[in-house]
Formats: C-alpha cells, structure tokens, sequence
C-alpha cells in the first residue's frame, strides 16, 4: 500500500482502551498550554485550543509516525508575537498559512532526511533544555495577580498548591507499580480534582487562565491586502515558523523513533504540518508543530497507534463544544504535576552517565545548545547552532587526519599511499606530505583510502600536478572513484589516472 494511503496499519494490533485513555490524558495537558501559548502571544484564547484540535487530528491521520502529538506549541507561537503587535491577528492567520505551504515543499522536496545531520550532543542538548523550559514553565502557575501586579503564591494558596502537586506526582510514580491498566497521569489528574470538588479547597483552576468555551473552528479566509508588500511582511515569519515547527517536529520524531525502537517517515510528517498549519490560517488556529510534552505524556500511557491523537484531538472539539464547564473546573495543580514528571521524564540523565566519556568539544556543544534552548526559548536556533558548532569542530579533526605512507618500488617509483579526506580543511597538510625536488622522476599517488571531496581539494591536487610537470616529472593517480575523476576531468591532460582496480563509491538516499 501507498504511503499516503497507509492512514491505519491495521497488522498491528490496537490496545484501544489504551489509545483512548492516553488520548483523554494528552487532551488533558494540552488544553492548559495552548491557552497559555495563546494569551502570551496576545492571541485570543479559542486559537490556541482551534490549532491544538487541527494541528492533532490532521497530523495523527496524516502524519509521519503514530504516537506523535502536535498543537499549539509555543516555540512556533513565540515567533508570531512580533507580527502579532506590528500587524494584528489576520496578518498572523496568513503567515500560518503561507508557513503550512513553505512545510509541504519541504515534504514533497524531501528534505526532511536533513535532520539526520544533527549529531547525538546536540540531541542531548536539545532535549535537556527542553525539559528544563517544561519545568520552569510550570512555576508560573504559582504564581497570581494582585492589583494588577503579578506576585508568587504565599500562605495557604501556596501549601495548597504544593500539596495537591505533590499528590500528582505521588500518584504518576507509584501508580505504575501497582497497575497499568489505565494511564497514571489521567487518574492523578480526576483524583485531584475529585478531590479539590469533593471538600471545596480553594485553589487555581482552568478558568482562572481562560475559559475553554466556544463553537466550531469557523471558516475564515485572513483580511488581508493580497499584494507583494503583505508577501514581504509575512514571509519572513512563515519562514522562521515553518523552520523552528520542522526542527521541532522532526527531532521529536527522531525520539520517538529512539523510544519506541522503529522509524517514522520524516517528509510525510512534514507534508502533514503544512497541511495542519494551512487549516489553522483559515480556521483562525494560532499554528503549531509536534509537542514533545505531550508526545512523551502519550507515549508513557502506552498509545503506540494513531488513535490516541485523533481521541485527543477530538476531545479538545467537544470540551470546547460542551465540556467547558466542566474543565474550568480542573485543578491547575494537577496538570502542572504531570507536566513536571514529563519535564524529568524528558530529561537525558544518561547524559550525565557518558559524560565523562565524550570528547570535550561534544561536552561543550550539548551544554551550549541547551544553554541556548533555556535563555532564548528559541529551539530551532539552539539546534542550529550547535549543528553548525559540530559541524566546524569536525571539519577541524577531519583535517588532522590526512597523512601519506611513503616508500619507493623497485622500479624507483615513489608511492604516496594517502590516509583521510582531502578537503578545504586539510589542503595544507596535504601540501605539506609531498617533497616536489627531492622525488624521483615517477610519483603516483593512491587514492584508495583517501577520497577528494570539494573544489579546494581539486586545486591543491592541480597544483601538485603543476608543480611536478615544471619539475619534469610524471604523476600518476590510482584508485581515484569515478566522482572524483569526473571532477579532475579539466585536468586530464596534466594528470595521467591509472584506471586499473579503481572502486565504484554509491551514494546513500533515502528511499
């Protein structure tokens, strides 16, 4: 069956209860995030729930994985707060859009098999940082607002908040031990708020950040000028949008790949965002991308299928609908303490393990990432950052790798036998290997375990050549593949290539 056919995998079987149970606890966590996202952004309340029931149900039927969960994220709202206060809500609702379709020629280019490029410190960094901005989010909970002024929780308000919290957590950690037959977020979430209902304790509920009423996504195509300067506006957050939901998206991917130990389809993934994000322009969603928070809170309920995300989504459309009165009365508490188990489940403690083990640099880098994630709550610069970092600290090691084995036959031809990759990087050292004057007449130089990999490498080999046929001496090559001929092929009549034994080099794609 086709990829985009393959909507269910029906030779799997589905735990539904499960599915169902896990998909009303990430209903449960999402619901207070995307109204949070939404209020910091300046956005009204309802585009943050809208864009968490489309960004979930398009994705888990289109999506590039089961078990992923998408919504109202704040990394890609956080962008939007700019163009938010410089030109209103339609401005916003047209961005999204124009981002869903940057997201789709991302799918349908394939590009999304570049996020394979992120090396594992930066993964360690992303992740951790990540965490860490789940947790400390959650501490703005404890806090109210007092004659205007926003102050921290103290007396009674705050050991009530700490209790009730606390009895979150005890009950997501010791749950499992006794019982998995239903997810331990979930029940510690209707045990608390059984709980508060049952003797009247006063403490923050969901209708203290919003309320969760409202009708049907309405149609609504964005009022804005259809001209090349509304383009430019626009275009650059699409693009910053598009960018940090694919980074995000498909990173949370490559853990859920880890988590559950199979693999997901990164460019139909990125197809299904840019779908979401083009329902949320006309739809009035404030966008979004997958949530890690709430992927990780599904997975840990056990949902390895899509039912889970189309279960929460739904759910969302109805609280909406019809269930407002009854989550405006569920206790903030209880869902800043699943959130904060998730923030420590999240956590790579392994990393603290291998520490010691990795090289300095990869040390420096994951610390550097999340240092980044955690200051500017910008995740896709914090990746990109690092990426590029690995990338610079790689190209330096590679460059210390080139070497020669020397000797000379009983012919009296000189082989260099090269080591390493011959790059912009290591043109110098390369130049350094050879003794133009003091060769004899015939050099050949064996590429078998060597490969020539950009055009500084071709014009240091030129080079060489020029300097050796000035020097009346005749070089030869061996073992060159046939990408690197092809481009030596302006040199051919300088460079006399000894075809015999050469290899065949393939290049991997992504099928």
């Amino acid at each position: 069956m086709k990829p985009y056919l393959q909507l269910f995998d029906f030779s799997k079987k589905i735990n539904y209860r499960t599915e169902i149970l896990a998909g009303l606890t990430v209903a449960m966590t999402m619901i207070p995030e995307s109204l949070s996202f939404a209020i910091l952004a300046g956005f009204p309340p309802l585009t943050g729930l809208y864009a968490a029931f489309i960004m979930g149900l398009v994705t888990a039927i289109l999506g590039g994985r089961p078990g992923l969960v998408s919504g109202g994220a704040g990394a890609t709202v956080i962008v939007l707060i700019a163009l938010m206060k410089m030109q209103g809500i339609e401005y916003v609702f047209a961005a999204v859009a124009l981002a869903g379709v940057i997201q789709i020629l991302v799918g349908l280019f394939r590009l999304g098999k570049f996020v394979r490029l992120v090396p594992q410190p930066v993964m360690f960094g992303f992740v951790n940082g990540l965490a860490v901005i789940i947790f400390m989010s959650q501490l703005q909970q404890f806090k109210t607002v007092v004659n205007g002024t926003e102050v921290w929780l103290s007396g009674t308000p705050l050991y009530t908040m700490l209790a009730l919290v606390l009895l979150t957590v005890v009950i997501v950690i010791f749950l499992p031990k006794v019982t998995k037959a239903v997810p331990a977020s979930l029940v510690a979430i209707i045990t608390v708020f059984i709980i508060v209902l049952g003797f009247g304790i006063p403490t923050k509920l969901v209708s203290d950040i919003a309320s969760v009423a409202g009708g049907f996504p309405p149609f609504h195509i964005p009022s804005v000028p259809l001209n090349l300067e509304m383009l430019q506006i626009i275009f650059p957050y699409s693009l910053i949008m598009a960018g940090v939901g694919l980074t995000e998206g498909l990173l949370t991917l490559n853990l859920v790949d880890e988590i559950t130990e199979s693999k997901g389809n990164r460019n139909r993934e990125s197809i299904a965002q840019g779908v979401a994000n083009i329902l949320n322009g006309f739809f009035t969603g404030m966008g979004g991308c997958p949530m890690i928070a709430q992927t990780l809170v599904n997975l840990s309920a056990g949902a390895r299928a899509r039912l889970s995300g189309i279960v929460a989504a739904l759910t969302i459309l109805l609280i909406i609908l019809i269930g407002a009165p009854v989550i405006d009365r569920v206790p903030m508490a209880a869902l800043v303490g699943v959130m904060m188990m998730v923030a420590i489940g999240t956590f790579e403690w392994m990393s603290f393990k291998v520490i010691n083990k990795m090289p300095k640099q990869d040390i420096v880098i994951g610390i550097l990432v999340a240092a980044i994630t955690i200051w500017l709550h910008n995740l896709a610069l914090a990746v990109l950052v690092g990426v590029i970092i690995s990338a610079l600290v790689f190209a330096w090691e590679s460059s210390k790798r080139i070497k020669a084995n020397q000797y000379v036959d009983e012919k009296g031809v000189k082989h260099y036998e090269l080591f390493g990759p011959l790059f912009f990087g290591s043109v110098a050292n390369f130049n350094a290997l050879f003794d133009v004057a003091h060769d004899p007449e015939n050099i050949t130089i064996d590429f078998k375990h060597s490969r020539i990999f950009d055009m500084s490498g071709i014009d240091a080999l030129n080079k060489l050549t020029e300097k050796y046929q000035a020097a009346d001496k005749k070089l030869q090559l061996r073992h060159l593949s046939d990408d690197c001929k092809r481009m030596l092929k302006n040199a051919d009549k300088i460079i006399q290539v000894n075809i015999i034994e050469d290899p065949t080099y393939r290049v991997a794609t992504e099928r």
